[in-house]
C-alpha cells in the first residue's frame, strides 16, 4: 500500500504526517528539524511513498536536497497554493493540521510544485543579494550623515564617492563632537566600500560560460547574466522559452468577471530581482547604447507607437526570452536580421 506524508517544517521541529492511499492516518509525530532525523523516521516504517510535501520556506531547499539523495519522493509545494487549500481545510492552524492538510493534499494529488533552486544557483543567489544588501546599506549610512550635518547648516553637495569622506571631514573640522561621531560612520561606510569591491572581484562570472554567452546581448552585464543564471537555473524546466517572460512578471495581468474584462499593467510576480535587472538592461540598451541590433530597432518601434516606458518593458520581456533560447541552443546574440531595418525618426 502506498503512502503519502506532510511535512510542516519549523525552525526547530518539524511535524511529520503519514497517511495510506485510504485516507488512514499512520503516524503522526514530531522530530527535530535535520534530515537525518526525518529520513530515519520515513524509512522506519518500512513502507513505498507515493508522495512527500515540502511547503516552500528557508530551509525547503536544504531538506529537499537530503531527502532527494536519499532516494524519497519529496516535492516542494508553492506556499499561496498551500495556504489556500489549508485554509479551505481546516478551522484550526496547528503544526499538527497543516502537517495532516499537506499529506491529504500529496494523496489527492492537489498541489503547485515548484523549481527547487540547485546549490550552484544558490550560491550565485546569495552572492547577489549580499552584494545589493551592502549598496543599500552604504546608501543609508551616505544619506543619513548628510541629512544629520544639514542639521547644523553644513550641505555635503554633489561630490563623488572618493571624496565623500574629505568632503566631511572639511565640514566638521569646527565642531569636535560632530568629528567623532562622523569618523565612527565614516569607518562604517570605508569597511563597506571595501568588502563591495570584494564582492565585485568574485570570478563567478568569468569563469561560468553561460554568464559569458549572456552577456554577448545588448545591454547584460556582468550583475544581469548572473542574475539571469541563478533565478532560471535549469532552462529546461521552461517548455517555451516565451515563458520566461510571464515567468518573472513582465506580461500584462488580466481581470474578467461577468460583464467586466480588462487588461492591466504587467503582473509583477515572480523574481523581483531578476525583473528588475532586465528593465535595467532594456532601458541601457533603448537609451544609452549607440550600438544597432534588431531588438532595438524592435524597441524604437514600438516607443514610436506606445511610448519609451511601455518599450523599454516590452524590450526586458523580450530580452528574457532571447536570453533563454540562447542558453538553450549554446548559441551567442545575433546582431542583425533581415528583417530588422532601421526605423526612420522624424
Amino acid at each position: 500500500m502506498v503512502h503519502f506524508v506532510g511535512l510542516d517544517v519549523s525552525v526547530k521541529e518539524t511535524s511529520v504526517c503519514v497517511v495510506d492511499d485510504a485516507d488512514k492516518v499512520i503516524l503522526e509525530q514530531k522530530v527535530p528539524t535535520e534530515p537525518a532525523n526525518i529520513i530515519a523516521l520515513l524509512t522506519s516504517l518500512g513502507e513505498p511513498y507515493g508522495r512527500i510535501g515540502i511547503e516552500a520556506g528557508p530551509l525547503s531547499q536544504w531538506l529537499v536536497n537530503a531527502l532527494t539523495a536519499a532516494e524519497l519522493p519529496v516535492i516542494c509545494v508553492e506556499t499561496r497554493h498551500m495556504k489556500a487549500l489549508l485554509t479551505a481545510q481546516q478551522i484550526n492552524k496547528t503544526d499538527r493540521n497543516d502537517a495532516r492538510g499537506i499529506a491529504q493534499m500529496m494523496r489527492v494529488g492537489l498541489f503547485k510544485p515548484v523549481h527547487v533552486k540547485t546549490l550552484v544557483a544558490q550560491e550565485q543567489r546569495m552572492l547577489l543579494t549580499t552584494r545589493k544588501l551592502l549598496q543599500r546599506k552604504l546608501l543609508d549610512v551616505e544619506s543619513d550623515l548628510r541629512g544629520t550635518l544639514r542639521n547644523f547648516g553644513l550641505k555635503v553637495g554633489v561630490v563623488s564617492g572618493g571624496r565623500y569622506e574629505a568632503r566631511v571631514r572639511e565640514l566638521v573640522e569646527g565642531f569636535p563632537r560632530l568629528a567623532a561621531i562622523a569618523e565612527a560612520l565614516l569607518n562604517v561606510r570605508r569597511v563597506m566600500r571595501q568588502q563591495l569591491a570584494v564582492l565585485h572581484k568574485l570570478d563567478t562570472v568569468r569563469g561560468d560560460p553561460v554568464c559569458r554567452r549572456l552577456m554577448t546581448a545588448p545591454g547584460v552585464g556582468a550583475v544581469v547574466a548572473l542574475t539571469y543564471r541563478a533565478t532560471v537555473d535549469q532552462p529546461q524546466r521552461f517548455v517555451h522559452s516565451r515563458a520566461v517572460g510571464a515567468h518573472v512578471g513582465l506580461t500584462p495581468k488580466r481581470y474578467q468577471s461577468g460583464e467586466i474584462d480588462y487588461d492591466g499593467g504587467i503582473s509583477k510576480c515572480g523574481d523581483a530581482l531578476l525583473r528588475t535587472m532586465l528593465y535595467e538592461a532594456a532601458h541601457s540598451l533603448l537609451i544609452q547604447s549607440r550600438k544597432w541590433s534588431w531588438l532595438k530597432a524592435w524597441g524604437i518601434r514600438v516607443a514610436q507607437r506606445r511610448g519609451i516606458r511601455r518599450a523599454i518593458v516590452a524590450v526586458a520581456r523580450r530580452l528574457a526570452v532571447v536570453l533563454h533560447r540562447m542558453w538553450v541552443d549554446g548559441s551567442e546574440f545575433r546582431w542583425k536580421k533581415d528583417s530588422a531595418a532601421a526605423p526612420t525618426v522624424a
